[in-house]
């Protein structure tokens, strides 16, 4: 469907991964009516957020710590699947099963302050006049790849984790992995089997987590990230605070060798990395599992970014501009703190909206609760 003109809602929720389908959940559950009071956009082609996108071969009994979408648990799941079909069938369910309507492939290209107290959300399919938007854009479209010295001259392959559809194409080949967080081990442990020969390289020792995770310390680690983001600096991951989990794979991959570490190396040469102290390996393939930013660029006309390069936050509210709700973002980029940040953005954009009707009792119908 091609929209025409510019279209009144009272929220544009951006994206549909995780967070983005919980903070629609709350606002359907609220009162809002989907499409007439509010709107999800996703650029992606099918209902899956990220994970559609993951390599074949992480199925879903290797994926840590998935936890469920509000209001419908996932249940059944064959294991040994791939995790991108079983989240992205899961997705797609509880789309239909709460009426969300997501509106895909539909870029939003830039998010304007139009004045009168909306803002103007430009996409492909025309433009919607909001008074709020809940940014869950997350990170995949933006694949974090470093630079080096002598990496224009490298001889073999380079490419990031992003790009990485499973170990056969690796086969026979000698492998630089870069990186220090789950996809790296991952993708390390399935790739060694088959290479020639691996070598893992992060810029700073690995942490591997052996003891109980539970809430206090999952309480701990968001806190760490969420105090870089009210000071207005670019977010870490959750998972970069939390360490790496320490399973039977893992553990004897690290017996084995396979997960011995190198410190991060100082130039790229045509046939392989170099160190300054004399040490260099031969490489075929540079793999950088190097991480992702946040996807941002369309909200650049608003200059939510502080000096610090981050977007400084009170909750889920953006501080330069508290039409602005980013969830998925920092401290609520994890499966679990999707579901907290879309239920507070929801909360807070109720306030912000105070005498728009937003309960049954106003003339809403409500969706109750599963």
């Amino acid at each position: 469907m091609n929209y025409i003109g510019v279209r009144e809602v009272e929220v544009a929720v951006v994206g549909a991964g995780q967070a983005g389908l919980a903070a629609a959940f709350h606002l359907r559950r609220t009162g809002y009516r989907p499409d007439a009071d509010f709107v999800v956009l996703d650029h992606s082609p099918a209902p899956g957020g990220a994970w559609q996108f993951r390599w074949p071969t992480l199925t879903y009994e290797r994926v840590h710590g998935m936890h469920a979408l509000p209001g419908m648990a996932l249940t059944g799941a064959d294991p040994a699947r791939p995790s991108a079909e079983v989240i992205g069938g899961y997705f797609a369910a509880y789309e239909r099963r709460f009426g969300l309507r997501v509106h895909r492939p539909v870029d939003v290209t830039a998010v304007r302050d139009a004045g009168g107290g909306r803002l103007a959300v430009e996409t492909s399919r025309g433009t919607y006049a909001a008074r709020a938007v809940i940014n869950a854009t997350g990170t995949w479209d933006r694949p974090f790849l470093p630079r080096f010295p002598g990496q224009e001259g490298f001889r073999g392959r380079q490419l990031h984790s992003a790009r990485y559809r499973g170990p056969e194409e690796f086969r026979g080949a000698r492998v630089v992995v870069v990186g220090g967080g789950t996809s790296a081990v991952q993708q390390l442990l399935e790739i060694a089997p088959v290479a020639a020969a691996t070598t893992w390289v992060t810029r700073r020792p690995p942490a591997f987590r052996t003891g109980p995770f539970g809430a206090q310390e999952g309480r701990a680690a968001v806190a760490r990230v969420a105090e870089r983001v009210r000071q207005g600096l670019p977010p870490r991951s959750v998972v970069s605070v939390t360490g790496l989990t320490m399973t039977e794979e893992v553990r004897r991959a690290r017996e084995s060798g396979v997960l011995t570490r190198l410190p991060l190396f100082d130039r790229i040469t045509p046939d392989g990395v170099a160190w300054d102290d004399g040490r260099a390996v031969t490489a075929d393939v540079l793999l950088y599992a190097t991480g992702f930013r946040a996807a941002l660029g369309h909200l650049a006309p608003l200059r939510l970014r502080e000096p610090g390069g981050g977007i400084r936050m009170a909750g889920t509210r953006a501080v330069r501009d508290p039409r602005v709700h980013l969830v998925g973002y920092g401290p609520s980029a994890s499966t679990i703190g999707a579901d907290r940040a879309g239920r507070a953005a929801v909360r807070e954009i109720r306030q912000l909206l105070a005498g728009t009707p937003a309960d049954p009792a106003d003339g809403r119908a409500a969706v109750p609760a599963p």
